[in-house]
């Protein structure tokens, strides 16, 4: 096993009625700016049960963060910090609300120009230059709740880029799953496989002796195929809603990857396509993922044929249980509602791994990967045969 060390300062309240805890859990006599998304949380009661369960502080709220948000309106949402004084962020949201908040709040006391976060993709470590943060979780799929990373978009240049550091763990999470009865099927679906595939990357990469780590995420992706399509066609079940908030945040919490390789050039690749496309980002890695297993397959085929004995029963030789293993995946998120082309979300295709190579050339993301093999002629291969 590799050396780690596993630092998670997050508290996590989980369960039913959850967000009565609130006014506890924000500092006291904290001036607090509230974010969100497209308004979702007002049709569904939690903004109302935030405003009644603060109503002894001074509250300044931020809404329309976009669903990969955006650097642009996220700036207009440091000024305000600024403006106002803020001494702390509650994100009520999914993943890009909490990632957003993440950028608020390492931009709003940084020194310099807040897109070099994003385009030199520093690590902020100092607690005394962020403005503290707490979530109230309203769409499971990115684990964003229990890390301290965070993906955010530049709008004019059409970039997704990944930053984080020590400094970025929200103080608290709330996660109430009774809060997934409201969300479109779609949403759901794309949670389902966005946690999938973040178990993927840290799992699909070469046979080690993290042998914890390995049952672990096993145990995770079993139940992700276990409930996901009955949770997408009754997110009122709490058994089933509970375990897939759990698996989600358990899939990006630091846990399964500590002391084991890891890949994530499924979601490099990924983030290039919902920049240039605007595709859900669960979508994108349904298409990059088979096709990279197979571009890669020599060098992950262990791990792939691990993955086929021990998630889908798979038999025969490695090389078969590998190649099965991989379709079995395609089929899995067949059954998840996703589409695993790219020509199935676009017909503007043609140009787009030259459009991703030249991208990756300029940042110089020449080796991607566990083994820092997938080449940028890989790269190529990948994403062409994503077409």
């Amino acid at each position: 096993m590799l050396n780690f060390e596993l630092y998670n300062p997050t508290n996590l309240v989980f369960g039913k009625g959850q967000i009565e805890k609130l006014a506890t859990l924000v500092p006291q006599g904290a001036k607090i700016l509230i974010t969100y998304g497209g308004g979702s949380i007002f049709k569904n009661g939690i903004h109302a049960q935030v405003i009644e369960n603060l109503k002894d502080f001074e509250i300044v709220e931020f809404g329309g963060i976009e669903a990969n948000p955006h650097f642009e309106t996220l700036m207009k949402a440091v000024a305000v910090v600024k403006e106002q004084n803020i001494d702390f962020i509650l994100a009520v949201g999914g993943g890009s609300v909490i990632d957003g908040t993440k950028f608020i709040s390492a931009a709003a006391k940084f020194d310099g120009d807040p897109i070099d976060i994003l385009q030199k993709r520093l690590l902020i470590k100092d607690l005394s230059n962020v403005i503290p943060f707490g979530t109230i979780l309203t769409l499971p799929a990115t684990g964003s709740e229990m890390n301290s990373g965070s993906v955010v978009t530049i709008e004019s240049t059409k970039e997704k880029l990944a930053f984080g550091g020590s400094a970025l763990f929200p103080k608290f999470s709330i996660c109430d799953p009774t809060v997934i009865e409201s969300l479109p099927k779609r949403q759901l679906q794309n949670g389902i496989v966005d946690a999938y595939t973040h178990v993927l990357e840290q799992y699909l990469t070469y046979v080690h002796d993290g042998f914890l780590q390995d049952r672990i995420a096993e145990g995770i992706l079993q139940t992700l195929i276990e409930i996901g399509p009955k949770v997408v066609e009754n997110p009122k079940d709490y058994a089933l809603a509970s375990n897939f908030m759990w698996s989600c945040t358990m899939a990006l919490n630091g846990l399964i990857q500590k002391g084991v390789p890891q890949d994530w050039a499924t979601h490099m690749i990924g983030h290039e396509l919902t920049a240039l496309y605007g595709i859900d980002h669960a979508r994108t890695l349904a298409v990059v993922g088979p096709n990279l297993y197979r571009v890669m397959f020599e060098t992950k085929k262990g791990k792939l044929a691990q993955y086929g004995q021990r998630i889908f029963n798979l038999t025969g030789t490695e090389d078969e249980i590998a190649k099965q293993a991989i379709d079995k995946t395609v089929e899995f998120f067949h059954t998840m509602g996703m589409e695993t082309k790219l020509s199935d979300y676009t017909k503007e295709y043609d140009s787009t791994a030259n459009f991703i190579v030249n991208r990756f050339e300029e940042r110089g993301w020449l080796g991607l990967g566990e083994k820092q093999n997938i080449t940028l002629e890989k790269v190529k291969s990948i994403v062409e045969m994503s077409y």
